[in-house]
């Protein structure tokens, strides 16, 4: 035991490992049939040092692989809770849930995890500096896959169908092999080919490069948290919807917000801590990495999945108001960080407009959506 918890410390900061004990906790109330708000604030909070763990594991495989790779680890893992609990929606044909939470992850990375990251870092240090060129790269990557989101919307919408037809159907299977494909080549070109475009801004870290852990003892943490993280986020989600339901908040605030947010934690909570160590490059690397996976792997991934799983295929086809809501967080999360400089302010930015859109959401009654 005493090795275990040293080995904890190690890991995290004083004050946050004990936050573990909600693993069990949320265990107990979860098989004494507890309330499911309790369940579920149990769950968030053990999620915490999980994220935290995951974070301090990436920093330590970064300094091995660069900041381009690290990132990709890092979204890579951190994405392992919203993969796993969009694959359980799937199994219970929640697929309105499921692509709010997509939206919802894509927009919580590109202005609240950025947003946030900019706030923390900009308050300790008065700029920061990073590589426009890759922040051009990621957010032109994440205007196309906006747009392929939009086809398969506006091709429901324009033969108004309530059903889905043989040729919609193929059309997003198709579609879904397409964005795999063009995330595979992606993937090559930031590492393979162009790495110098994704390359840090910042000074090498040479002190830190002294302390580092092993490669295996990184890469074992990072295995270890995120199965932690993904069996947490699993709990959670069963608590969510019906804490919702309590709170008087539609299922697609419910998987916009809640699913979006507490699942994207681990991802989240690394590129803040990164920022504050002026490691900006890799914290953009994370958030925005993340959203570039999220849309042109995983939701690809979850429809070539459910023609397996689940009662139907599940179509990327979003309503109005998140197609909306994702054209806005590209195009102004590309406007405030594109020239290579951030400030508290533009995070200040980012976080103001996430919170307009969560309370447009939140508004929104359930049948308009």
């Amino acid at each position: 035991m005493k090795q275990s918890d040293s080995l904890f410390s190690m890991a995290l900061k004083p004050g946050i490992h004990w936050l573990f004990a909600f693993i069990p906790i949320t265990l107990f109330l979860e098989n004494s049939h507890a309330s499911a708000p309790m369940i579920f604030f149990s769950a968030a909070l053990s999620i915490i040092p999980i994220a935290r763990l995951i974070s301090t594991s990436t920093e330590n495989l970064a300094t091995y692989t660069g900041d381009a790779v690290g990132g990709l680890l890092n979204a890579t893992f951190g994405n392992l809770p919203e993969l796993i609990i969009a694959f359980v929606a799937l199994k219970a044909g929640l697929h309105e849930m499921v692509l709010a939470s997509i939206a919802g992850a894509i927009l919580a990375n590109l202005l609240l995890a950025l947003g946030v990251s900019f706030l923390v870092g900009g308050l300790k240090f008065h700029y920061q500096e990073y590589n426009s060129t890759s922040i051009r790269m990621y957010s032109s990557m994440m205007m196309i896959a906006v747009l392929s989101l939009t086809v398969p919307s506006a091709f429901n919408r324009f033969f108004g169908s309530t059903g889905f037809t043989e040729a919609e159907n193929s059309l997003n299977i198709y579609l879904s092999i397409a964005l795999l494909a063009a995330y595979g080549l992606y993937l090559v070109f930031m590492l393979k080919t162009h790495p110098d475009f994704f390359k840090s801004e910042s000074s090498s870290h040479e002190e830190e490069h002294e302390n580092r852990w092993s490669l295996p003892k990184a890469i074992g943490f990072l295995v270890f948290a995120s199965v932690l993280a993904a069996f947490m986020s699993e709990i959670l989600v069963g608590a969510a919807e019906e804490t919702g339901e309590v709170m008087g908040m539609s299922s697609i605030f419910i998987g916009l917000v809640f699913l979006a947010v507490i699942g994207g934690a681990a991802e989240s909570i690394s590129a803040i801590v990164m920022a504050s160590k002026n490691k900006v490059d890799l914290s953009i690397g994370i958030a925005l990495g993340s959203s570039i996976q999220i849309a042109l792997f995983i939701a690809p991934l979850l429809v070539l999945v459910s023609l397996f799983v689940g009662p139907e295929q599940m179509n990327l086809t979003f309503n109005r108001a998140l197609i909306g809501a994702l054209f806005l967080g590209v195009i102004l999360a590309a406007m405030i960080s594109g020239d290579g400089r951030s400030n508290w302010y533009k995070g200040i930015q980012l976080i103001l407009v996430y919170f307009i859109l969560g309370m447009m959401f939140y508004f929104i009654p359930e049948t308009a959506t």
